[in-house]
């Protein structure tokens, strides 16, 4: 390993005007951080180059396993029809994780991958090598964190409840709207047969007035029902209007505020996951500065207690959203059962008044008519 090492440099000093480029990468000394299911094993990345982009010619640096795969799957999509070198698989089996056997040969396969790339004539360039090799540990897990979090794809809240609520609420919107768009043809159609009753009820009156007596009378009395069932059937359509599709239109209005509301618990969970993956990344530094006895020491512990902070207040608030909207959502089909139930029972009981007046208008005439026809 160290003899594939030494084809990509030589021993001389890293800015000597004589040396040739290289580029010289091991992978050393792992070490287990944190407990439990948090736990994880750093390496120190050593890097020693001539390469004028890099800021200095040695560097050290912490990373850990999914900093390799984030620079892997880097590669991957920068430079196709380059031939990856492969990293070693995740341990499928959690109780070898940390055995000093897996540790070591994961160390060496990780060490043979960056080898690898730095001896690469372009991979060795690559800004996302360079990335890796120099920035420090925080800026590095800040870019795996983008792609673990969502700023790759928008983080989701998995709830199988919640789902099912949205699900439903868009649902509702699209029926709702639907119902409100024929209500609102059914107040247009009872407007215009209305408008329609209303002017052949003025020419049946004027054909009355021209015709004999028994015949022009009948007209007339036709005339004069054809308006009053006009009347009948515009006030109808006021009603219509005011007590059906108003209150489906309000509640089309009211399905989008729901709709709002889940934007803001959206915005809220990701907030909240967002800041808890930064927290976990500040908790990892402080660790690893801590293990190093830096003197930044202080600085990242103040840092981390008002970060802590801001994810407890941000938990808080997802916490509300959701205990609010939960009350507000049995409220709200509480209110739409009963409104909805009105508005139907008022449509119902206007059509069927409006048919019995019509039908009795109509039936009066019947025997008029009848006689004039005899």
């Amino acid at each position: 390993m160290e003899q594939q090492r030494s084809l990509s440099g030589s021993s001389q000093s890293p800015r000597s005007p004589s040396s040739q480029p290289y580029l010289s990468v091991s992978v050393t000394d792992p070490v287990k951080l944190g407990n439990g299911v948090q736990a994880y094993i750093s390496y120190r990345v050593i890097t020693k180059t001539n390469f004028p982009e890099y800021q200095v010619p040695e560097k050290i640096v912490i990373r850990r396993y999914s900093d390799f795969v984030w620079l892997r799957d880097r590669l991957f999509e920068k430079y196709k029809g380059i031939f990856i070198p492969p990293i070693p698989e995740k341990s499928a089996v959690e109780k070898f994780r940390f055995s000093a056997e897996f540790i070591e040969m994961r160390r060496q396969a990780l060490d043979v991958f960056v080898t690898r790339i730095a001896s690469h004539n372009e991979l060795q360039r690559s800004f996302d090598l360079r990335t890796f090799l120099q920035a420090d540990e925080e800026d590095v897990q800040s870019k795996v964190s983008d792609v673990v979090l969502g700023k790759e794809k928008p983080v989701e809240e998995s709830n199988p409840k919640y789902e099912k609520l949205k699900d439903y609420v868009f649902e509702l919107e699209n029926h709702l709207a639907e119902a409100q768009k024929h209500a609102y043809r059914l107040v247009k159609r009872h407007r215009e047969l209305g408008q329609s009753l209303s002017d052949f009820g003025k020419a049946a009156k004027l054909l009355g007035a021209c015709e004999g007596q028994a015949l022009g009378k009948a007209f007339s009395e036709v005339g004069a029902k054809s308006e009053m069932i006009s009347v009948k059937l515009q006030n109808e359509a006021h009603q219509l209007l005011m007590n059906f599709e108003e209150p489906l239109k309000d509640y089309v209005r009211a399905v989008q505020s729901i709709k709002t509301t889940i934007g803001d618990r959206a915005n809220a969970f990701r907030q909240q996951c967002e800041l808890a993956e930064i927290m976990k990344l500040k908790e990892i530094n402080l660790d690893k500065l801590m293990l190093t006895r830096s003197d930044r020491v202080r600085e990242a512990e103040n840092e981390y207690k008002e970060l802590k902070a801001d994810c407890e207040e941000a938990t808080r608030r997802f916490e509300t959203i959701v205990r609010l909207m939960n009350e507000e959502i049995v409220r709200f089909q509480e209110q739409k059962t009963q409104d909805m139930g009105i508005a139907f029972h008022e449509f119902a009981e206007g059509q069927a008044r409006l048919a019995n007046s019509i039908a009795d208008a109509w039936r009066s005439l019947l025997h008029k008519l009848e006689a004039c026809s005899a």
